[in-house]
């Protein structure tokens, strides 16, 4: 089994542990960029190699201003994770997106303040990476085969607006994000996403719907009370899901993604700054 097609697996609300992993180790990673969510949990899972992150903790300590996005993918990245899974919970802005369907987003956009958590690089080092396709097609295109052997509701691409949170949205943001065109809305996966493609991770998220945001006047609007249901339904059918598209994730790196920082790097490596070289190590160690 090679170490360097691992596949990742980031668990959001609702999915706190991976049932069917085997031969479990626990990793306790220290990072440049601090401590990861939890230790990250690696074993075999239906013949491949797969580590286990819950991204706000055991128990969900975490608020999701308090992630810390760069030591979660630096740490994943570290283990030699190539290709990463985001389970994560959204409200939705549309009509015909129902609660407990599966979206597959393929765009993002950015409602968030922190913008120092969302890259690498720096002290240095610069990087721009592409990102006009957030997401790999490829695995896009695997959860939407196991959604249909599965037979879970679900739509292949869409908009995921990430706001900061705690709090959820307005009234009045809720209808601007929706008259904007977005499709469903959440709080973690945007800077997961850019970590993880100047990682060379190939991403793809998985955001289950609990919520209609509050948009919907006819519903109530959203609360952490009116959403446990979903969250344990959509967490049993992410553990499905998982089961069937594993399995179909090729074993070679060979995707754009994996390449992504050959066109990104602007900064000469003998310019580089030795301890900020050092420092990205896991990132870097194929020019260095």
């Amino acid at each position: 089994m090679n170490e360097t097609t691992a596949i990742g697996v980031i668990g959001g609300s609702g999915l706190y542990q991976l049932e069917g992993l085997e031969d479990t180790t626990e990793h306790v990673i220290e990072t440049p960029f601090g401590p990861p969510s939890d230790a990250i949990f690696g074993g075999t899972f239906v013949e491949r190699k797969v580590y286990f992150l819950p991204r706000h903790g055991r128990g969900h300590r975490l608020l999701p201003t308090e992630l810390n996005h760069r030591a979660n993918i630096w740490a994943l990245r570290s283990l030699g994770v190539r290709w990463a899974l985001s389970a994560t919970a959204v409200g939705s802005l549309q009509e015909d997106y129902s609660p407990r369907d599966l979206v597959i987003p393929d765009q993002f956009f950015d409602r968030t303040s922190n913008r120092a958590a969302n890259t690498f690089f720096g002290d240095g080092i610069v990087a721009h990476v592409a990102f006009g396709d957030p997401t790999s097609a490829l695995l896009r295109q695997i959860i939407a085969q196991a959604a249909v052997a599965e037979g879970v509701p679900y739509h292949e691409g869409g908009v995921y607006v990430n706001m900061d949170g705690p709090a959820f949205s307005t009234r009045a943001e809720s209808e601007t994000n929706r008259r904007l065109g977005f499709d469903v809305i959440g709080m973690t996966n945007l800077p997961e996403a850019k970590l993880a493609r100047e990682a060379e991770i190939a991403f793809a998220t998985l955001a289950f719907i609990t919520d209609y945001d509050c948009w919907k006047v006819e519903e109530e609007p959203v609360t952490a009370e009116t959403v446990i249901g979903h969250l344990v339904a959509n967490a049993g059918t992410a553990k499905r899901l998982l089961q069937q598209v594993i399995p179909n994730i090729p074993l070679a790196a060979t995707e754009p993604e994996h390449r992504a920082l050959d066109a990104a790097l602007v900064t000469r490596p003998e310019a580089w700054p030795t301890s900020t070289a050092e420092k990205l190590r896991p990132l870097l160690s194929r020019f260095l």
